[in-house]
């Protein structure tokens, strides 16, 4: 059986995301990340639609390129977005979704919480995860 199936791995195109809504059979994946700061963990998760945000100088951190170098980089974005309105927007956009996309999460978890088997001190726990999970940056995904 066939499936005819076909693989695009891009980084940075972002032309090619809007190609989902244009073209049949096409669909954007892009790999759950969670990010704090400076810092990403990324979660080993495929997850359906375009990624929302650039990791690159994450990565490089991740790789071990110099601090210099990313102090360097990150200048260097902070420049482009603050001269560049519409790649501001962009990021601001993704970052929104990215919220909405939280809280969507948050949601289902709260949806499918089973009170009346719920111990107290599991109710504790799981508010506290609710908690964090709420306040803490937007995941990168």
């Amino acid at each position: 059986k066939k499936l005819g199936a076909k693989t695009l791995f891009a980084t940075h195109y972002h032309e090619l995301t809007a190609m989902e809504g244009t073209l049949p059979g096409v669909k954007n994946y892009n790999i759950a990340a969670k990010k704090r700061g400076d810092d990403i963990v990324f979660l080993r998760r495929i997850v359906k639609g375009p990624a929302d945000d650039s990791y690159g100088i994450e990565v490089a951190k991740l790789a071990g390129i110099p601090e210099q170098t990313i102090a360097d980089a990150k200048r260097a974005l902070k420049d482009l977005l603050e001269k560049t309105p519409e790649i501001r927007r962009v990021r601001e956009d993704s970052e929104e979704k990215g919220r909405q996309k939280q809280m969507a999460e948050i949601y289902n978890q709260v949806k499918n919480i089973s009170i009346e088997t719920l111990t107290p001190i599991e109710a504790m726990y799981l508010l506290n995860d609710l908690s964090k999970a709420a306040n803490a940056e937007i995941p990168e995904e």
